[in-house]
């Protein structure tokens, strides 16, 4: 099994713990690498509450939003026995770490643009690119809706613009720099499906990268 970057949403965190506690079994069990990438979860929130009211510009919301993510790794490694890390180094055979991504990343600001666009999920997409392996993003929806069912593909271009469970940055990057990369979107809310899905690579929604001719790129301040 090759090693995965898996971006844990904060919207899991009430079950959040007990799946990380079977995402360490299952590591063992398939011998696979994890390195998890929290999300924000209510910590963020709290620093969308804060801009709302005092006006923060958006750079200092990202870097307090990151810091959020951080308090979320906190949160994830209490009382299970997962290692915590700055570095963005690939994962192990049966090892789950948990990335402290405030000091990677301002010691290499990999995001290209610090805006509401780019959260967590981008970050996780970025990560893993810079790792060279697959991303998992773990939700409580069980995949992408389109006209109220799962898709079980997607091309990014279908999402642009669009709300959905992951963020316009990650669209953003699927359809340019990244666009050889995809995203597997499921549902970790119960941790025995989703080891079913993981094992059987089936479930979920996988959403494809591709490259846009330039007159069909999406907008956005990307630094080069």
């Amino acid at each position: 099994m090759p090693s995965y970057v898996l971006k844990l949403g904060g919207s899991l965190i009430d079950t959040a713990r007990e799946f990380m506690c079977a995402l360490i079994t299952l590591a063992e069990e398939e011998e696979a690498g994890f390195l998890v990438l929290p999300g924000g979860g209510p910590f963020a929130d709290l620093i969308r509450d804060i801009v709302a009211q005092e006006g923060l510009s958006e750079e200092a919301a990202h870097w307090m939003a990151v810091l959020a993510m951080e308090q979320y790794a906190y949160f994830l490694a209490d009382g299970i026995g997962a290692q915590l890390t700055c570095s963005l180094r690939l994962p192990e055979k049966g090892e789950v770490t948990l990335l402290l991504p405030y000091r990677a990343l301002t010691e290499e600001d990999l995001c290209p643009e610090h805006s509401w666009d780019y959260t967590s999920d981008s970050i996780a997409l970025l990560v893993a690119a810079r790792l060279g392996i697959p991303l998992i993003k773990v939700t409580d929806v069980d995949g992408v809706l389109i006209g109220g069912e799962v898709a079980e593909e997607l091309a990014a271009c279908q999402l642009l613009d669009k709300e959905s469970c992951i963020d316009q940055g990650t669209i953003r990057l699927l359809l340019g720099e990244l666009s050889g990369m995809r995203v597997w979107v499921l549902n970790g809310s119960d941790p025995a499906a989703f080891a079913q899905a993981f094992r059987s690579g089936k479930g979920g929604t996988f959403i494809n990268g591709e490259k846009l001719s330039p007159s069909d790129q999406p907008m956005g301040r990307f630094i080069q």
